[in-house]
């Protein structure tokens, strides 16, 4: 709708929904484990966002620690969220409930429900509940109430589980509960998420210590609260030479060069940001992926692709007279950018029709909603967030506290 009725340059920031995950490990300690799984997943009766939806247990811990997940889900008290006492309210009105229930009473003749609580009959109350699955790939949609999905993972399968996570597509929260460093850096380096949270909970993002925002399926970005947010909102000088058509491009060709054209995903910056004593807030930056350069030039293609690869991106140029590697010479046919494979994007700098025949293209495609660049200036816009939050206290010590205070 926005594509066919706005201008093709208008601004889209979008935060969707996730399948968020959390992995906890046999190093975890599991009462803080245990009460950062509840706050996650049943909390505002897992009506956030960021809510765990998918718990990935070390299978040599699984079975006690599902105990401890259990007798603290005894402990939940369901009511009135005016009174003080109230752990977890009600869902939000009768079909969201009704589509939770249906979800829950399908695992539950599948032999699958492991837990649930009573509910209060009155209002649309809906009893916290923990289903078995095999893993995020079995999880079919997000599932907007308190409903746990736990799959349990042996220690060597640890780089599947992150790899089956980022397959999912989306990438909005993400928990992991581990006291081994190495492992920890390996994990969060390797996940395509927005908002990481480390030996705590994963919902509730601090103004100014924590920008927010998800990736792929679950938003466009800047992160609420990161350092290209406001500009976002701001506009820029918008190119619109006039469109030439000429030799149509070879799309084959096109996806060939996206195919081989795979950034090395190394992050372009990282910053501190502040954050209460005993927690490490770091937010980075890493290239968006393969962008294609429509000119509509060959020198304006040139020029975009410059912009591009100093971004942490990967530039394929698509324009009449382009040379070079990695550039075709032609003119791509808008109708392609909804089935070109492996893209993050596109910049055109053309007058307004051939804009949003582009603009319309991409919005046809499934999956991750895909930004159309018409500003000079675009820097950020090459570029995503990740945020890593990790309660330092939790490994047994601040280290950097007791350091600086030694």
């Amino acid at each position: 709708t926005m594509a066919a009725a706005t201008a093709p340059e208008a601004a889209l920031v979008a935060e969707t929904g996730g399948i968020n995950a959390m992995i906890v490990d046999s190093t975890a300690l599991p009462e803080q484990a245990v009460q950062d799984v509840v706050t996650s997943a049943f909390r505002s009766a897992g009506q956030r966002c960021s809510a765990l939806r998918v718990l990935y247990l070390q299978e040599d811990v699984a079975e006690d620690f599902l105990d401890m997940l259990f007798g603290a889900m005894d402990e939940l008290c369901l009511g009135d969220p005016w009174q003080i006492a109230t752990d977890v309210g009600p869902i939000i009105d009768a079909p969201a409930r009704a589509a939770i229930a249906a979800h829950v009473e399908q695992a539950r003749a599948e032999g699958r429900l492991l837990k649930q609580l009573d509910a209060p009959t009155a209002g649309h109350f809906f009893g916290p509940a923990v289903i078995r699955v095999g893993g995020i790939g079995d999880v079919e949609r997000e599932v907007f109430g308190p409903v746990l999905h736990v799959a349990t993972f042996a220690a060597r399968d640890l780089a599947r589980i992150v790899d089956d996570i980022n397959d999912r597509g989306f990438g909005l929260t993400f928990g992991m509960h581990s006291r081994i460093d190495d492992r920890v850096e390996a994990v969060t380096a390797r996940l395509r998420v927005g908002n990481i949270y480390v030996n705590r909970n994963q919902i509730g993002a601090i103004v100014a210590s924590q920008p927010f925002g998800g990736e792929g399926l679950s938003g466009t970005g800047p992160k609420a609260g990161g350092p290209a947010y406001v500009e976002r909102f701001t506009r820029d000088v918008v190119l619109h030479p006039e469109f030439a058509p000429g030799r149509r491009a070879d799309a084959a060709q096109v996806q060939r060069l996206i195919d081989a054209a795979q950034p090395d995903g190394r992050a372009l910056w990282r910053r501190s940001l502040p954050g209460p004593t005993g927690e490490s807030n770091r937010l980075s930056g890493y290239g968006r992926g393969v962008i294609l350069c429509l000119g509509a030039s060959a020198e304006d293609a040139e020029t975009q692709a410059e912009i591009v690869h100093r971004n942490g991106c990967r530039a394929v140029i698509v324009a009449l007279g382009a040379r070079g590697e990695g550039a075709v010479d032609g003119v791509l046919e808008r109708a392609e950018l909804e089935r070109l494979r492996g893209i993050a994007g596109a910049v055109l700098w053309s007058d307004e029709a051939d804009r949003r025949a582009a603009r319309r293209a991409l919005a046809a495609r499934e999956g991750p909603i895909l930004p159309l660049i018409c500003e000079r200036h675009f820097d950020e816009r090459c570029q995503v967030e990740r945020h890593v939050c990790v309660d330092t206290t939790a490994a047994g010590g601040n280290a950097s506290l007791l350091a600086a205070t030694s």
